[in-house]
């Protein structure tokens, strides 16, 4: 769990993946020398708790030389290397240990780092614990279970910061959109002062090729504030940026620099990683005209998943299974039909979900037991999901859904018309108007596919890189409506449910 620190990135997909297990993406150096020279500033030690290969050490070195370093890391090994290549000098504090397990027992006025990335479905259940513990002792509670490991950095390296010291992190955009963002920087915000937050237009990412949008936090243990600095970089290799950080955040204009001032309470209710707006209270959101779900999480594809061939080849009967899509690629444009599924069938895809629910075990057809059986002999009952399953072939059970919003991916995010009539997997999301009435529904398709609602998107949506964003549930039923659609299409609040859905 470590972060590599280097100028360059891997072009092998193999060895991007190795990296991607253990956290490891590189900071390049131009922001690397403008994050330092903001913690540097006023401290005699800066302190990186996830060395790596050095880039924030040879930083240091050229932003302010005569400043000691003090580093640590879980790997040895990388450090080993670093020192072999003269990356480290003898006035490199170096310490192997484990930031999170067992962080140094002293504070620091200057932190900066660029903490692994390790999502939370790569951790393990102990080190889940741990976090809990970590929260309840910072926060007064916990967080939500998707926190990845680099908000525990986060965290534990707050913990060590030092009246008047400051800490500049870059970390992905989920810090501040995920479903733990508001409780954690609500904490963070009373009790310490974000000074600054830098964003990168997609064009000047850090991280070209790598599928984060990155974001520098740029916080002081001083009295918190009400208004912050909010930039937006908008080209690689800025060297406005690090003029700007050197400078204690000031000035105006910058080249190649947005620069805002904003509202602690604005920024955190829109978003940090999000451009400021007026105002953030809307008169009609998604939820009041419609209801969302995710699609089906089956626990195991391979096995519920099936083209229409291998169906045919088991010797499954119809009445155990339902047309469904589970990739978002597999649908195109704004429509989903029967024409979509015959294409799909063609090209040897998945379009069968196998659901045997309603069925008596003794009830089944031969071929349909020996399949059941075959799964139980792969272990798919053992399964964390499916072993939740009474009996463990169950499948979850959704309504036809009259619309579908493709949710995370390279292409664009986008509404769907369900006109095929089938059960989509988690891929996508389920969309049931809150009214079943014909006009009712193409009234709300109308809006759904404007630019304006469209647009409306990256208020609610996690944001990813190259554009992709990802909106869950919930963010997607708090997608503001503008209220101009909903006058033309005279378009009314439903607040009762027009249908039963079940999980």
């Amino acid at each position: 769990m470590r972060t590599i620190t280097h100028q360059k990135l891997p072009t092998n997909w193999g060895q991007r993946e190795k990296l991607r297990d253990r956290g490891q993406f590189w900071t390049p150096d131009w922001v690397a020398d403008a994050m330092v020279a903001y913690v540097a500033r006023g401290a005699d030690v800066v302190f990186d708790p996830c060395v790596g290969k050095g880039a924030f050490y040879t930083a240091l070195k050229k932003v302010a030389p005569k400043k000691k370093f003090f580093g640590t890391d879980v790997d040895p090994e990388i450090i080993a290397e670093a020192r072999q290549e003269g990356i480290f000098g003898n006035d490199a504090e170096l310490e192997i240990r484990d930031f999170i397990l067992n962080p140094p027992k002293k504070f620091f006025k200057a932190i900066v780092a660029n903490p692994p990335y390790i999502r939370h479905h790569r951790l393990s259940s102990e080190l889940k614990s741990c976090f809990r513990k970590m929260s309840l002792l910072n926060l007064g509670d916990t967080l939500d279970g998707r926190a990845g490991l680099h908000i525990y950095f986060l965290l534990q390296a707050l913990s060590l910061l030092d009246k008047g010291g400051r800490l500049a992190f870059i970390m992905p955009a989920d810090t501040c959109e995920g479903v733990f963002s508001k409780k954690l920087w609500n904490w963070v915000s009373k009790k310490f002062r974000i000074e600054g937050v830098v964003t990168f237009e997609h064009k000047a990412t850090p991280f070209p090729g790598v599928d984060t949008n990155a974001i520098i936090f740029l916080i002081s243990n001083e009295k918190p504030q009400e208004k912050l600095k909010w930039v937006k970089c908008l080209v690689p290799q800025s060297k406005s940026l690090f003029e700007f950080l050197k400078n204690n955040l000031s000035g105006k204009s910058c080249k190649g620099l947005d620069i805002y001032e904003r509202d602690l309470i604005e920024a955190s209710s829109t978003g940090f990683s999000r451009m400021p707006r007026a105002g953030h209270d809307f008169e009609y959101t998604l939820a009041d005209f419609a209801r969302v779900m995710r699609g089906i999480a089956t626990g195991a594809n391979d096995f519920f998943f099936l083209t229409r061939e291998k169906a045919k080849e088991i010797g499954i009967p119809d009445i155990f299974l339902l047309p469904a899509v589970g990739r978002t690629r597999d649908v195109e444009g704004a429509s989903l039909t029967r024409e979509t599924l015959i294409k799909l069938e063609a090209k040897g895809r998945p379009t069968l979900l196998f659901s045997p629910n309603g069925s008596r075990w003794e009830d089944m057809p031969e071929p349909v037991k020996n399949y059941i059986n075959e799964g139980e002999k792969l272990g798919l009952s053992k399964r964390a999901l499916i072993s939740t399953r009474q009996p463990w072939y169950k499948m979850e059970v959704r309504e036809v859904p009259i619309f579908l919003f493709a949710y995370l991916g390279r292409r664009n995010a986008r509404f769907i018309k369900n006109e095929a009539g089938i059960i989509p997997l988690t891929g996508f999301l389920c969309i049931y108007p809150r009214s079943n009435d014909g006009e009712y529904v193409e009234k709300l398709w109308k809006i759904l596919q404007h630019p304006d609602t469209i647009s409306n998107l990256h208020l609610v949506g996690k944001s990813y890189g190259s554009g992709a964003i990802k909106v869950e549930p919930r963010s997607l039923e708090r997608l503001p409506i503008p209220t101009e659609l909903v006058k033309k299409f005279n378009l009314s609040k439903k607040r009762e449910s027009a249908l039963s859905l079940f999980t």
